[in-house]
């Protein structure tokens, strides 16, 4: 909204319109209500002296029969036996965490004897599996045949599965537990669906069949022997 132009003769005839009928709405307000201002402009009563510890005095003593009654029913109800609304309360001993790794199936106390924990301990379930005693070994043996190194690849061979419980980074999205999916469950007893996927992967793409596997040409008159 573009602001008002108080150099326009309209609008200044418009606010000297608003400010005579402001006027004349408060002087009609006065003359209705003269009696009531000059009453209360003029109020005069008897002095009683009071000071502000006076009404302090006053008011703490008004509340002291409030405090006398609060003490009664308070030291009445301190004798009183409690009633709780739950006839039982759990507390941490009585939780069961219902849904540990354990109880889902997806580890076994007799493998990984760190699973197998009381109820009562509430430290959340670890996340790598325990690692197999021939991988631990190579870790203490000498170089360069043992090692980190050493101990790094073969554990690198194994599937991320076979050594967490859970995905611990995006990259094991795809291919996580491979094996229980339908491809997995039912793979073919032979090599072709391999021979499929080897020719579609290829770096050249897909070759011809060789010689050997072409229909045999008797000889004739389309085939020279020579």
């Amino acid at each position: 909204m573009p602001p008002i132009d108080m150099t326009n003769p309209a609008t200044i005839k418009f606010f000297i319109e608003n400010y005579e009928k402001t006027a004349r709405l408060r002087m009609r307000w006065n003359n209705l209500y003269w009696d009531k201002l000059n009453k209360a402009a003029s109020l005069t009563r008897e002095e009683k002296g009071y000071r502000v510890e006076d009404v302090l005095k006053e008011t703490m003593t008004g509340g002291l029969p409030t405090i006398t009654r609060d003490n009664q029913s308070g030291a009445r109800n301190k004798r009183k036996i409690p009633i709780r609304d739950g006839v039982f309360i759990p507390g941490i001993k009585d939780m069961k965490k219902g849904h540990s790794i354990v109880e889902v199936g997806l580890a076994d106390p007799k493998k990984d004897p760190t699973v197998d924990r009381p109820d009562t301990d509430l430290k959340p379930d670890p996340k790598m599996r325990p690692i197999h005693p021939k991988h631990k070994k190579l870790i203490y043996k000498g170089l360069p045949n043992f090692g980190r190194e050493v101990y790094l690849k073969e554990r690198n061979k194994m599937a991320p599965e076979d050594k967490y419980y859970f995905l611990e980074t995006t990259g094991w999205e795809y291919g996580w537990r491979l094996s229980d999916s339908y491809f997995g469950r039912h793979a073919p007893q032979y090599g072709r669906v391999w021979l499929l996927t080897r020719g579609a992967i290829s770096r050249s793409g897909a070759q011809p069949d060789p010689d050997h596997y072409q229909t045999i040409k008797l000889p004739g008159p389309n085939k020279c022997n020579m």
